[in-house]
């Protein structure tokens, strides 16, 4: 649409004798144009109203026009009638037109259903949390992280492994209890996942259907069943850089921003209602004989082990012994 400063140089140029088609070129209009602005007296009016806003078009007569308040009433009485199935009932009436132009009016006149209340199902504090496996690639090698997410209070435990496998898995949880101060009743894990590489398997039931997982859990006193998973983003230099940016971020961002769902800060929404209701910690760390759990875990310090000096002998000292000839 052009407006007053157009409006207005057209009227000098006019004035100084231009002619209407070298006025048009150097505009950039039409000469159309230019004469309708003389015709209609638009160059007259006062150069400080506003611009000129053109009404919407009188409709144009259609074949569908005496069929509309047939579609307006089936469309009511029923909702779900498709274009294909009420372009039959008109066409049984003398419709001959195209089915394009019904399928607009029907897409106007169709009403439309009142969307569904969004019902958001919370867990009570210390009853759930959610776990799962995220894939990164960094430029020293693919660090897996494993996630653990607090259902109420949606406090955040993280840390990055070599591997994901069942080792890892329970070395890792343990260390996430101990985060927490305690275990949920309940972990979730992510459903879409068939196999965390070849050690768990998660069935359609939503119980993990492995015996040395069931026994970890009855150890921790937890039940796993199935989810849907929780994903992060992070970069790192190498692995040193790596877990010390995951504990800054859990410390500084992740526990401690208001969440978008309970509007308020993970770490203290945990500590005023959650932290109390999640089970105590087994008295022992969880051992397993065929396990070969990861070297770099913090979850507990371990004892060390015991030093046995073995002493080498002959044997014909323990011939000796045993009462026999030296």
């Amino acid at each position: 649409m052009f407006g007053r400063e157009t409006r207005m140089l057209l009227r000098h140029y006019l004035e100084q004798g231009t002619s209407k088609s070298a006025l048009a070129r150097q505009l950039g209009i039409s000469r159309d144009t230019v004469h309708r602005w003389i015709r209609d007296g638009d160059l007259d009016r006062d150069l400080d109203m506003a611009a000129v806003r053109y009404g919407p078009r009188p409709p144009v007569p259609t074949k569908l026009d005496a069929y509309k308040p047939i579609i307006e009433a089936r469309v009511a009485a029923y909702p779900e009638l498709s274009a294909v199935r009420l372009l039959e009932e008109i066409r049984a009436a003398g419709y001959d037109g195209g089915y394009t132009q019904l399928k607009a009016f029907v897409r106007r006149v169709r009403p439309m259903p009142a969307p569904e209340p969004v019902i958001r199902f919370e867990t009570p504090a210390g009853r759930q949390a959610q776990v799962d496996f995220a894939r990164f690639r960094f430029a020293w090698g693919v660090r897996y992280a494993l996630l653990v997410v607090l259902g109420y209070s949606r406090l955040l435990w993280c840390r990055f492994y070599p591997r994901q496998d069942m080792a890892t898995l329970v070395d890792g949880l343990e260390e996430a209890f101990a985060y927490f101060g305690g275990v949920p009743q309940e972990l979730l894990f992510d459903q879409m996942r068939a196999v965390i590489t070849r050690d768990l398997r998660l069935e359609g039931g939503g119980l993990v259907r492995n015996a040395e997982f069931l026994r970890f859990a009855r150890h921790c006193g937890f039940t796993p069943r199935a989810c849907r998973p929780y994903r992060a983003q992070t970069k790192g230099k190498d692995d040193a850089d790596l877990h010390h940016q995951r504990a800054l971020w859990l410390e500084r961002v992740a526990n401690v921003r208001v969440h978008g769902t309970t509007r308020e800060r993970p770490q203290v929404r945990f500590d005023r209602e959650e932290r109390f209701l999640l089970q105590p910690l087994p008295p022992r760390r969880y051992t397993s004989l065929i396990l070969d759990r990861p070297a770099t875990s913090t979850s507990t310090q371990r004892a060390p082990r015991p030093v046995v000096t073995v002493e080498k002998r002959s044997l014909a000292a323990y011939a000796h012994l045993a009462g026999g000839a030296a």
